[in-house]
């Protein structure tokens, strides 16, 4: 072991995106010396946050509680936008519903009601917010109305939030090791007492009094994905990081954690058909296609596999790419006609995009790469004659807008597709994170296999386990990074401080 580079310090987070930092700033209030290890190279450093858009859920209940969180909202702003409202309630709701009503109802009540305090508590760090106009709001007899309890974002997206919290880590002290990749804890019979890690090659150990795993799931393992997720998980693409291979988890694991959660379920949403094999920091979120509600979505036979209109996009596109995958040849066409394509979301004018557009349908049906002209043809004449044109068409509700008689519905936001030109746009399943991990209490303190908490050790982020199943709710992801890392951190660095070994 080289001894030229071991350190020694009170708390050690694992990871360097939104949960981790979050841990890192609040260990540090608690007065802790900590070290950061970011297993990438400073470039590429974040993790998974930074390949988000930014959008983060939380509770409000108008605009005087957003206005803690987003303080520089102009008068026209606050007058002109219909913000609504989005309460604890409905939060809570949320998360039941669209995880079929597994999440662990400790979880959810923290995530929850801890959700507006951490936001301020961020801002508090200097991290920017702004409202989500075109991406959450449509402008309808000139005021925009949000939708689908998302109505904000980091300034800068996820580069932005991840530049926010490592400026905010320089500021109060707190060291970032690149190109750490921690290999295991180091642990006995009290408890785990630092890492083991590769520092820039070098094998090396960081002895510490308490320990945050916050180094995001297994979904960039493909042998992980397929033992997991099941038979051809891996031929997904990743949508983020290259490095979030389940180190952490698998650490964890190594010393008696025990696993929690949704092992065989992930968030994986319809992604670009051609995009390369992980997720590319120059296009970042761009290769996402969320925009399908307004569509209608085929396989290769031609033929709607799934309802595009369930529900607004935040609760559906996390379980959307599953379906995708499930079809044959793994991919999908979304099909739009021009009564909607000035509705389409930003990354579907990127440079890096499969699309074909065409005057008619029939010259349509012949460019979709993969598909069956015919049964194409025959799906959008059925399609076609179900719509109930007779409802009001709005974007902003679930306006009821659906078909009537198909196998499969759609139940709101149905259009006609016959006014040319043709917009089409090829997808794939895209997998974000995956939702199995560690048990953890209240505290942020990782559980072993007999219920008890492992001292010294702690863990938030994607690597938790317990909170999302099936489904998720759009922005929460980086919600419960940011609660979760919180108390992690504020646990650690309580701990740390009581610790005298």
């Amino acid at each position: 072991m080289d001894t030229k580079h071991e350190y020694t310090t009170d708390v050690v987070v694992v990871g360097a995106g939104n949960a981790a930092m979050c841990a890192a700033l609040s260990a540090r209030e608690q007065g802790a010396d900590v070290i950061v290890l970011e297993r990438a190279p400073e470039k590429e450093r974040g993790g998974n946050s930074t390949f988000t858009a930014g959008a983060i859920r939380f509770a409000y209940n108008g605009l005087e509680d957003l206005l803690k969180v987003v303080p520089d909202l102009t008068e026209e702003e606050q007058r002109d936008v219909d913000f609504g409202t989005y309460t604890e309630e409905q939060f809570y709701d949320d998360m039941g519903r669209v995880t079929q009503y597994r999440s662990d109802p400790e979880m959810v009540d923290i995530l929850v009601s801890r959700s507006l305090d951490t936001m301020i508590w961020m801002r508090s760090k200097k991290i920017r917010f702004t409202p989500i106009f075109g991406r959450q709001a449509f402008k309808v007899n000139g005021k925009f109305k949000f939708w689908g309890g998302l109505t904000v974002e980091a300034v800068g997206g996820g580069p932005g939030l991840v530049q926010g919290l490592h400026d905010a880590a320089a500021r109060e002290g707190i060291k970032v090791l690149y190109e750490a990749r921690a290999l295991s804890l180091i642990h006995d019979d009290d408890g785990v007492h630092g890492v083991k890690v590769k520092y820039q090659g070098k094998t090396i150990a960081i002895k510490a009094k308490a320990v945050v795993l916050a180094s995001g799931g297994f979904q960039a393992n493909a042998e992980m994905r397929t033992r997991y997720l099941g038979p051809n998980w891996d031929l997904a693409k990743v949508r983020g990081t290259r490095f979030n291979t389940g180190d952490g988890i698998k650490m964890a694991l190594d010393i008696g954690a025990m696993p929690y959660g949704h092992w065989s379920g992930c968030h994986a949403v319809g992604w670009d058909r051609n995009a390369p094999a992980f997720g590319d920091l120059a296009v970042g979120d761009g290769f996402q296609k969320h925009s399908y509600p307004f569509s209608i979505m085929v396989n290769a036979k031609g033929e709607r596999f799934l309802d595009e209109g369930a529900d607004f996009r935040n609760y559906t596109y996390a379980k959307y790419g599953r379906e995708i995958l499930a079809q044959p040849g793994q991919f999908a066409w979304q099909i739009f006609d021009q009564k909607v394509t000035h509705l389409l979301r930003d990354e579907y004018r990127i440079k890096q995009v499969t699309k074909v557009k065409a005057d008619t349908l029939e010259e349509l049906a012949h460019k979709l790469d993969g598909v069956d002209p015919e049964g194409f043809l025959k799906t959008v004449a059925e399609y076609n004659a179900a719509v109930q044109t007779e409802v009001p068409f709005s974007p902003n509700i679930k306006d009821g807008r659906g078909t009537k008689g198909l196998k499969i519905p759609k139940t709101n936001w149905a259009n006609t597709i016959d006014k040319g030109p043709f917009e089409a746009y090829a997808v794939t399943c895209g997998i974000t994170f995956t939702f199995g991990g560690l048990r953890i209490n209240t505290d942020g303190e990782v559980q072993d296999c007999e219920g008890k908490s492992i001292p010294g050790l702690y863990a938030a982020g994607e690597l938790v386990g317990g909170l999302f199943y099936f489904n998720y709710p759009g922005g929460t992801g980086l919600m419960a990074g940011s609660v979760f890392g919180r108390i992690a951190g504020q646990s650690a660095g309580n701990f740390a401080a009581k610790v005298t070994r």
